[in-house]
């Protein structure tokens, strides 16, 4: 579990594509280094946030340290398209008793956003982004509603169901650290969703007998649903009377 604070950003120096060393699994690996200030306490097995992706981490030094990638965390996030030199965002998993300044994020990355416009205004930064599989996430994702962008926690702004965007802005310190102002139009963002919002919306739907996901009803389909079933007892209950 993380909090969408991120606590630095670190450097990647090395991504392999078939790592057969012992702490390369014989699959993908990424070497992420200048991340001293978090390394303090690790140990072979924790789990750090890259991007907002919760990953294992199989070796380290001092300053550095590897972690595998799985073929679902390839397609899923923009983790594959890294390249030495790029920053990312880097947060330790949650230390019992710890201040809890952003909101729930699991590290288990949804799809990914596009990046389709960058705009100053005065000292701060406004991004509009386009939701890949937007019919299944847009439902998720609402003004005021917190949203986790490369592992950064943020506040949604606008939303825009049928189009499939949404926007966030960057205050001034956000923007000096975290990885998100560097990035261009056009590129691509890991998008983790609200988890309490899937949550409510399963537990809506098994009381409903609805499905949940992309095949999901809207919200007038639930509200019909709920309608036609209290309609109904009414009439059973006249019926009876």
């Amino acid at each position: 579990m993380f909090t969408g604070i991120v606590e630095c950003m670190g450097k990647v120096v090395e991504f392999t594509k078939l790592d057969t060393s012992a702490t390369g699994g014989n699959g993908a690996s990424l070497t992420i280094a200048e991340a001293g200030s978090i390394l303090g306490d690790c140990h072979l097995g924790d789990s750090i946030s890259i991007n907002g992706t919760c990953l294992t981490v199989t070796e380290f030094t001092a300053d550095s340290f590897k972690v595998g990638l799985a073929p679902e965390t390839l397609s899923r996030t923009n983790l594959g398209a890294l390249q030495p030199g790029d920053r990312v965002n880097l947060e330790r998993a949650l230390a019992a008793g710890h201040r809890f300044g952003g909101h729930f994020v699991q590290g288990h990355v949804d799809t990914t956003a596009q990046i389709i416009e960058k705009t100053p205004d005065e000292n701060s930064l406004w991004l509009k982004m386009r939701v890949r599989d937007a019919r299944q996430f847009m439902r998720y994702i609402v003004p005021k509603g917190f949203i986790a962008i490369d592992g950064t926690s943020l506040t949604v702004c606008d939303v825009d169901d049928k189009d499939g965007w949404f926007s966030i802005m960057l205050i001034a310190y956000t923007q000096s650290h975290v990885v998100l102002p560097a990035k261009n139009e056009g590129d691509l963002v890991n998008i983790e969703v609200d988890m309490l919002g899937k949550y409510v919306e399963k537990v809506t739907a098994s009381i409903l007998g609805a499905s949940t996901g992309a095949s999901a009803p809207n919200a007038d389909s639930y509200v019909e649903t709920i309608v036609k079933r209290v309609l109904g007892s009414k009439e059973k209950e006249g019926a009876a009377s």
